[in-house]
This record gives structure tokens, sequence and C-alpha cells, in this order.
């Protein structure tokens, strides 16, 4: 069997998959990928995330709500997350963050969601799941403004901006969640970064149906391809390809504790 890895980042629920989740999660566990995380981008999906990760026992899910999504959710308070925090199967708090790039949200209200979140992360004891696009001195400035007021452990998913983002929030003790992209031909800067990031605070995802690493690029990602970005960074890195997932894997289980 392929080495065992995790993809700490998919989004199982959406509609590319719903008449082929049981071969999509079949074949990720063919493959070696023997634990998924399916994220939430809004609460009124919370029920199919609960639902798909109590039918799959190698799934689990997070709580949580897309910068892109909050203006829907205006009046969201911490109780909201908490109360699905506290299911069993569920180990992260996000994705959460702030999108300038697109800016669906006003700035202002992505940012105050955000500070929810981590609150939401602090009092859980669970990883906050960052996402972050064209924000990123904005994200630096609440993650290190936050930590100052407690701690919270936490992830940049989908990394693929700065190295200051990437050095500052490994500096406050977050993750680096690497996807396809690192795979893409124009993503030479992103690989330079990387070569220098330490690697026990690496993971690896899909972002599933989004991004499917080359040589997949343009179709539906899926859990199963996780594989080969993992392939690829070992490569990058000069390690073998058992190191690394070992690694990745450690790192997950070191931040996602509650599994």
């Amino acid at each position: 069997m392929t080495n065992i890895i995790i993809d700490s980042h998919c989004h199982l629920n959406f509609p590319q998959f719903k008449d082929n989740l049981d071969e999509v999660v079949s074949r990720a566990l063919d493959k070696g990928v023997y634990r998924m995380i399916t994220i939430s981008t809004k609460l009124n999906e919370i029920s199919d995330l609960e639902t798909i990760s109590k039918t799959y026992s190698e799934v689990y899910n997070s709580v949580g709500v897309h910068p892109h999504e909050c203006k829907n959710y205006k009046n969201l308070l911490v109780d909201d997350l908490l109360k699905h925090a506290n299911k069993e199967k569920c180990i992260g708090i996000g994705e959460t963050g702030l999108d300038f790039f697109y800016e669906n949200s006003p700035k202002e209200l992505q940012a105050r969601l955000f500070r929810i979140h981590i609150d939401a992360a602090r009092k859980s004891n669970l990883p906050l799941i960052v996402h972050t696009r064209a924000a990123d001195e904005e994200t630096i400035k609440i993650l290190e403004n936050e930590m100052e007021k407690g701690e919270f452990t936490g992830l940049i998913h989908c990394f693929s901006t700065s190295r200051e983002l990437a050095e500052k929030a490994i500096k406050l003790g977050l993750y680096i969640s690497l996807s396809g992209i690192i795979t893409f031909k124009k993503s030479e800067n992103l690989r330079d970064i990387v070569k220098n990031l330490p690697t026990e605070r690496l993971l690896v995802e899909t972002d599933a149906p989004y991004l499917a690493p080359e040589p997949y690029r343009g179709k539906c990602n899926e859990p199963s391809y996780v594989i080969k970005t993992a392939n690829f960074i070992a490569d990058l890195l000069s390690i073998s390809k058992k190191e690394f997932a070992k690694i990745t894997t450690t790192n997950f289980y070191n931040l996602f504790k509650k599994i």
C-alpha cells in the first residue's frame, strides 16, 4: 500500500460528490489516505457534515463560517460554534479568516467573525483553520493580537502567499497546510518558500473538489489525490515519500489532538 497520509482539508458535502461519495472515500482509503476532515463553510451545512463524519469512520468535520459567507451570519456568536464543536467528530474551528480578493462580505465583518472563531478555538481547545487571500498583513495583525489575549492552535489552510505570512504564522505556533497549488508550473515562488519551512510544521490537503494537483489539474479534486501533492513535496524537499508521509501524519496528530 501507498504510505498512509491524511487529507487535512476537503469538502465532501459539496455537489461534486453527491452521487459518488462512497467511491471517493473508498479510493482515498485504497491509496492510503486514512483520515479526512470535511470542512465547514457555513452553519446550515453542519448537519450534512455531521452525517458524513458519522457515516464514514475515517472522516471528521469542523465547524465554521467561510469569509465569503460572513454577510449571512452578522449575528454569529461564539456559542453558535461551540455547540457543534462539542460533538464527537468535530475536531476544528473554521474555515474562517479574511478574503479580500473577492470581498464577498465586508472586510470589517470578516475581521469580527474571524475573532469570534478564534475565541471559539480557545474555548473549545480545537485548532483554528485559517483561510486568507489578499489579506496577509491584516491576517497576521489579527493573529498576533489575538494570541496576546490568549493562546490557541491552528493552521494556515491552502498556503500559497508570502514568506512573511508563513514565517510569522509558524512563530505563533501555527502549522502550514499545502495543497495541489504547489505542483502548478507557475508556483515556483511558493516552492522556494516551502523549501525553507520547518517540516515539523507542514500538513497536506486537497481542498477537494478544488485545486487538483498535477497531473489532474482542471479535474474534480478528491482526497485520494493528496498522495500526488505529498509525493511532489517530498521530492521537492529531497526526503523519502515514506518519511514525508510519516512527518505530516505526526504533525496532524500533534495539532488535531481530539482524535
